[in-house]
Formats: structure tokens, sequence, C-alpha cells
């Protein structure tokens, strides 16, 4: 009874390797990830009530928030982010989805606010490029690509501190 299976098992057997070679995996669709990039500076005073950054200082460990909100209103996405040792922030947007493609897109719904500086002498928040209300971002053509991903690299600002006791400025 063994005997008369055995061309069947070997004619399976021969047939696998064809099967196996006529399958193929689906690639799996790249993701997009998003991420803002941006300086933080320490305005001078000699610029106090304009948007210049001339003379002005980057500032380290300063805390930005990126806020994106769906074509309602309503937040989707909030996280604040830090500087590095040279004033840049690089911030991964982990999590920030899309319901709409191009309401929900980052450069209509997404926009970077100062949140604090550590330099009790550059502490007040100043408005140039936005950083009260909403630095908008800019897309500048910069992306990198990951095994996994792609990286789509937004910038907004760059933003300014300024010290909280500048005297005002005079005109001429």
């Amino acid at each position: 009874m063994a005997a008369a299976h055995l061309p069947l098992l070997l004619s399976s057997l021969l047939l696998l390797p064809l099967a196996l070679a006529a399958y193929e995996p689906v690639p799996q669709e790249k993701k997009t990830e998003v991420v803002v990039e941006g300086m933080v500076y320490c305005q001078s005073c000699d610029h106090y009530g304009s948007w210049s950054l001339s003379k002005a200082e980057p500032i380290a460990s300063a805390k930005v928030s990126v806020i994106c909100k769906n074509q309602r209103g309503q937040v989707r996405f909030y996280k604040a982010f830090e500087t590095d040792s040279k004033g840049y922030f690089f911030a991964e947007l982990q999590g920030y989805e899309m319901s709409h493609s191009l309401l929900d897109h980052p450069l209509q719904s997404c926009v970077v606010k100062l949140v604090g500086s550590p330099l009790e002498s550059c502490n007040a928040m100043s408005n140039v490029n936005y950083g009260l209300y909403g630095s908008p971002l800019r897309y500048e053509s910069k992306r990198l690509y990951r095994k996994d991903s792609d990286v789509v690299i937004y910038a907004a600002g760059p933003l300014a501190f300024r010290p909280a006791n500048c005297p005002a400025p005079t005109h001429y």
C-alpha cells in the first residue's frame, strides 16, 4: 500500500520547487515619515521689534512644540522638542497620520511654536517668523531614504527668544 503512494509523493516533491518559485511575496509599501527642522536663537537687543536675526546667538536646550490640527481645527498631534547644543531641532513626528491627504497635509495643518528658553538672560518669546502664533512649515525638497521608510523634511522658523529687558528701539 505504501508503494502505491510513493509515485504520488515523489511527483508532489518534484512540483514543490515550481510552486514556491511562482509565489512572489507582496512588496510592503514604504512608510512616509514626517520631520520638522529648524533653529532657535536669542535675538540681539539691537534688533528688538524686528525680525532681524543679525548678531543672534543659537540657544541650546530651547523648547519648541509642533502642533497639527485637522480641517475642523482639532489638535491631531502635539509634541514638544528640544534643540541641540547648536540651537537646531530635528522633530520626528512619530505617530502623525493624515486622514485626508490634502487637508491634513503637514504644510497646511502643522505649525511650530516657541515653548521655553533655558537662558534667564534670553527667555522672552518673540514673534520672529510667527514663533508666538505658529510658524508655518516650508517644503525645501529635503528627503531621507531609509530601508523601510522615506522621510520628508519640512522647515520652520528660524525662531527667536529675546532678552526681557531690551531698551525700546529709537527711530531717527
